[in-house]
């Protein structure tokens, strides 16, 4: 696979001219999901994580609800890009046949190519967690993030998703130049290792758009954070879906928009 990284030559300027040098930038390639021999979407992403890609984007597209109902996965470098090729059981592959659609997507674009509004606008699931946080576990959870985000650490350039729980801190990291890959490759890796997104509070390093709600509800992710703000829909959507929605987070504070419940300031944090 090629390398998520690449050094560069490159000229900067600065109030005393111009000089050489080398910069590190991350690698995109275009990455193509096919399900049972059916192109279904070519997304812009880093070539990294590509198996928890296949799954997480698989889950939070609903493709799938399982990981038991892929029964094989191939991933295969092209020339110009990367295959994810899976293969689902049936009754499952007779499904994705019938509503087969086609996605293209650039980077940071999750609904390019949808075919109607009401794919666009599909209402998530509902969220019944009752999970409690206090703001210090928020507090907790972005101090641990900044430290654990190696690709960016290097570059500079792309995004990060997170899950968190009290008691266990960070648990699962996933990077890319896309905001949404890299919370489909965060819900990937979390099913690889048999969780939800239950109990826990996603992190992402990005502004809240509608589709990252989506993604994040169908994992079961009671407690979304992001460290930009949220668009209009994306509260409305969080709302309607029972995610509790906190943005503008920083090392000194944050916003709750949706469910403001689940975020208790009396909530003992455990070592």
């Amino acid at each position: 696979m090629p390398d998520p990284i690449r050094r560069v030559e490159r000229k900067a300027w600065h109030s005393d001219g111009f000089a050489g040098g080398e910069r590190t930038i991350p690698e995109e390639t275009a990455v193509a999901f096919t399900y049972n021999g059916s192109s279904y979407a070519v997304m812009m992403a880093t070539p990294q994580d590509l198996e928890d890609f296949a799954l997480g984007f698989s889950l939070t597209e609903g493709i799938i609800k399982s990981c038991d109902e892929i029964e094989s996965l191939e991933i295969v470098e092209e020339p110009i890009g990367i295959e994810l090729r899976m293969r689902l059981i049936e009754p499952h592959a007779t499904a994705f046949r019938e509503r087969r659609r086609y996605l293209a997507g650039p980077t940071g674009c999750g609904l390019c190519g949808i075919e109607s509004l009401s794919e666009a606008m599909r209402t998530p699931p509902s969220i019944d967690d009752t999970t409690i946080f206090g703001p210090r576990d928020i507090m907790a959870a972005l101090a641990a993030l900044s430290g654990m985000q190696a690709i960016n650490e290097k570059t500079r350039a792309v995004h990060g998703a997170a899950f968190y729980r009290r008691g266990d801190g960070v648990i699962a990291l996933r990077e890319d130049v896309g905001r949404h890959n890299a919370l489909d490759k965060l819900a990937g890796g979390l099913a690889r290792r048999g969780l939800s997104g239950r109990g826990g509070l996603g992190l992402l390093t990005s502004r809240l758009s509608v589709e990252l709600i989506q993604k994040a509800a169908a994992i079961g992710i009671p407690v979304l954070v992001a460290v930009s703000a949220p668009t209009a829909l994306a509260v409305r959507t969080a709302e309607a879906a029972g995610v509790t929605l906190a943005a503008i987070a920083r090392n000194d504070g944050f916003e709750v928009f949706t469910h403001p419940f689940r975020i208790k300031e009396d909530v003992r944090v455990l070592a």
